[in-house]
């Protein structure tokens, strides 16, 4: 399954497929879902960008206003996650996730679609003290100005490493800081574990990539970087000390020694070499600019429901909610914050216990989840007006509350409150 994965979005979606569909034909391939790290700016009109947390240099209507209208179609099902420059009036509208366009899904304030063992883990902020599972000498001479971070251990969110070592995903990918770099956290006894420090001893240089692609319209920071590349097919395992792959080098003949045939059969196996460790792959990518790394694809095994119709054609990809995560979603709907005040949540044991109690009522109550049945793209807000848009002649005004369709229906599904939607 082909995945291609964005950086910082900040509302540049034309050249983000236009980078894809060159990949595709240069390639030969097809990009089955585009997954992008937030800041994606879902603006659909000009009163939205009152709600969008930028300074006002940076208050621009984008692009995504003509895919929500329809006047343009995303080539791609794309899936995204917020960031810390949004336009918060539309993605709290659909709180629990939803489609904000035609083929365009936004995972929600907090969403999953395979939770106890993911294969795939989007964040827009980096896991704290990622830096020193990769080449940390190569992040600092691109960006000097993190070295007090790193020095302080704030670099990146705590709560996303925790998340990081419970689940344990293949790969994580994550955007914010504007630069492309690659880790790799190996799950497993400290002792066997791979580490790498500040002088990232253990990375190699990467080589050039004929599949990397270099826009030339533009320089700045970065430039002569590419702005997309795409990994191999299959990633190799990381290198661990006795893998199950390796061989046990031959004991030294000694030529002198009397060996009795009896003594043969009573010689004892080596033991079985310990088997190879899990390891996480976090790649953090750049926002999207002009020779800019903003963009990877790689190959993820396709699950067992994306099969091939035919000789050499594959089915579009069904999005589907994750069962345990609707679990959670009702297990903890009562601790959701409506104020500026949050709840105290219960110890971990009793949480697990409450997942579990909800996981059993959702496997008998919700009958289907494809997202398609239960959640369907609606225009809630009106797109901007050029005849009577002159600029942004509502500086200054906040938008209504839009009550969208999609929350009512997927809080329904869950028969919990709609607490997103005022009466």
């Amino acid at each position: 399954m082909k995945v291609a994965i964005e950086g910082c979005c900040h509302g540049e979606l034309d050249a983000i497929y236009s980078g894809i569909q060159s990949l595709e034909q240069r390639n030969g391939y097809k990009v089955d879902v585009l997954l992008i790290c937030g800041d994606f700016q879902a603006i659909r009109n000009y009163r939205d960008l009152q709600c969008m947390a930028v300074p006002d240099k940076y208050r621009q209507l984008g692009e995504f206003w003509k895919y929500y209208t329809g006047e343009k179609v995303a080539p791609v099902l794309t899936l995204v996650i917020g960031g810390n420059h949004e336009a918060s009036s539309y993605f709290w509208e659909l709180y629990h996730g939803g489609w904000i366009a035609p083929k365009i899904y936004f995972l929600g304030h907090a969403g999953c679609v395979q939770l106890s063992s993911p294969t795939v883990f989007l964040s827009h902020d980096w896991p704290q003290g990622i830096e020193h599972h990769g080449d940390l000498r190569y992040l600092l001479r691109r960006k000097p100005h993190f070295r007090d971070d790193v020095k302080k251990g704030i670099l990146g969110s705590p709560p996303l490493m925790d998340l990081l070592h419970t689940l344990k995903p293949d790969w994580w990918f994550a955007a914010h800081l504007h630069c492309r770099f690659e880790a790799r956290v190996m799950h497993g006894p400290p002792a066997q574990a791979e580490s790498i420090g500040q002088s990232g001893s253990s990375v190699t240089a990467a080589g050039e990539n004929p599949d990397e692609i270099a826009i030339e319209d533009g320089g700045g920071e970065g430039a002569g970087e590419a702005a997309g590349s795409e990994r191999p097919r299959s990633t190799p395992a990381p290198e661990v000390a006795n893998a199950a792959d390796q061989t046990q080098p031959a004991a030294p003949v000694n030529p002198d020694e009397i060996m009795l045939d009896d003594e043969v059969e009573q010689v004892a196996s080596p033991p079985p070499p310990p088997p190879p460790q899990r390891a996480t792959r976090f790649v953090a990518l750049d926002k999207c600019l002009p020779r800019r790394q903003f963009l990877e694809i790689v190959d993820i095994p396709e699950p067992a429901e994306h099969q091939s119709s035919a000789a050499g054609e594959q089915t579009a990809p069904v999005l589907s909610f994750d069962p345990e995560w609707l679990a959670v979603t009702r297990a903890f709907h009562s601790y959701m914050p409506t104020g500026p005040s949050q709840m105290m949540y219960p110890e971990e044991s009793a949480a697990r216990e409450a997942v579990e109690k909800e996981l059993a009522w959702v496997k008998e109550h919700v009958k289907t989840t494809k997202v398609e049945e239960c959640q369907a793209f609606v225009v809630t807000a009106p797109p901007p007006n050029p005849a009577t848009d002159s600029g942004n002649p509502e500086q200054g005004q906040q938008p209504p509350h839009h009550p969208n369709p999609q929350t009512q229906a997927f809080c329904s599904m869950l028969e919990i409150e709609n607490k997103i939607d005022p009466r």
